[in-house]
């Protein structure tokens, strides 16, 4: 390993995507290695802290402010020559209030790191937009790993799915008024919604209120909980709709996840979700970001199961394999 690769920091709350793609990269990065090289936060502030060090950054979990979440990583930054990964890019979705807040915490991470990583081209504008205009960062795409095949392909349990945490704007609404919109038998008047996660933490309250507001509609949101890696690609495969309509989003794990079970999530035709069609042709279906488009979309993946998993010749790359090693080249100063 080079001398100039850092000890990888991994966070402490598992069931997080930031946290577990931080353990996927450190794993992957000892792989191509021999060498572990993973640390907690604490190892950071301890007496002898490791002399470089990368993490994966959003201020939610870093901090229980953006205000908070920045003096911890200026803190870190000072006692180790600190890399970061960013995630959840400041956006105008955020509201001008926590745009401005979380922008100037991201500014301040930047400044006070020695090198910057995102998941994305559209990430990259994204800090230059909303952040620090004369911000460089290195892009390393969200890997995708597909899993092995199941035997055969499930029946379809008659469900429109999203992948993560609930909370506004992920896409839930959206897709209720969508299976709300479709009648009949067969047309998709009959699919439940499900949220193949939980809530995330402070929004348990609006996530409730989501069932309600669509049990008014006539539809049923099922929202499971937390969901361990088997059972989360069990249910993606047996998912009637595979869908991923957060609109405001950065980088997008769960298009990764759809992706690596093997599905063709509908997407809203984005300047990200563009990037991620171009980067992995074949992998998404995407449509008009308006109501009526979802609904048509929902109701097309319901007549034709076979369009919601991927062909023969989609092209799923990069891996973990290829993430880890853009990072060790990027630690090397092999990347720019």
């Amino acid at each position: 390993m080079s001398s100039s690769s850092p000890a990888l920091v991994v966070t402490d709350d598992p069931q997080h995507g930031v946290t577990v793609l931080a353990r996927r990269v450190a794993d992957a990065v000892a792989a191509r290695t021999g060498l572990d090289r993973v640390v907690a936060p604490a190892d950071l502030t301890g007496p002898r802290p490791p002399a470089a060090a990368h993490l994966h950054f959003t201020d939610r979990l870093w901090g229980a402010s953006p205000e908070a979440a920045a003096e911890r990583l200026v803190d870190l930054a000072g006692r180790t020559a600190l890399t970061v990964t960013l995630h959840d890019l400041p956006q105008p979705s955020d509201g001008e209030r926590n745009l401005v807040r979380r922008g100037d915490c991201y500014r301040r991470v930047v400044e006070a790191a020695v090198g910057t990583v995102v998941n994305s081209e559209h990430e990259a504008l994204l800090l230059a937009e909303h952040t620090l205009a004369e911000a460089r960062a290195a892009v390393v795409p969200l890997p995708v790993d597909v899993a092995p095949p199941a035997a055969s392909r499930p029946e379809p349990d008659g469900t429109a799915a999203v992948i993560g945490f609930v909370y506004p704007g992920k896409g839930h609404a959206e897709l209720v008024d969508a299976v709300a919109r479709l009648h009949g038998p067969g047309s998709g008047g009959d699919l439940r919604v499900v949220a193949l996660g939980r809530a995330s933490a402070g929004h348990e309250a609006e996530t409730e209120q989501l069932v309600l507001d669509a049990a008014t509609r006539g539809v049923v949101l099922d929202v499971t909980g937390y969901l361990d890696d088997a059972v989360l690609l069990d249910r993606c495969r047996r998912a009637s709709v595979p869908v991923a309509v957060h609109r405001h989003v950065s980088a997008s794990g769960s298009i990764a996840t759809w992706i690596g079970a093997g599905r063709r999530p509908i997407v809203p035709d984005t300047r990200y979700s563009r990037e991620m069609a171009a980067l992995r042709p074949g992998t998404l279906t995407l449509i008009d970001d308006d109501p009526d488009a979802l609904a048509a979309a929902v109701w097309r993946a319901v007549a034709d199961p076979a369009s919601t998993w991927l062909a023969a010749d989609a092209v799923t790359a990069p891996g973990i394999d290829d993430v880890a090693a853009a990072y060790l080249a990027w630690w090397a100063g092999d990347a720019s």
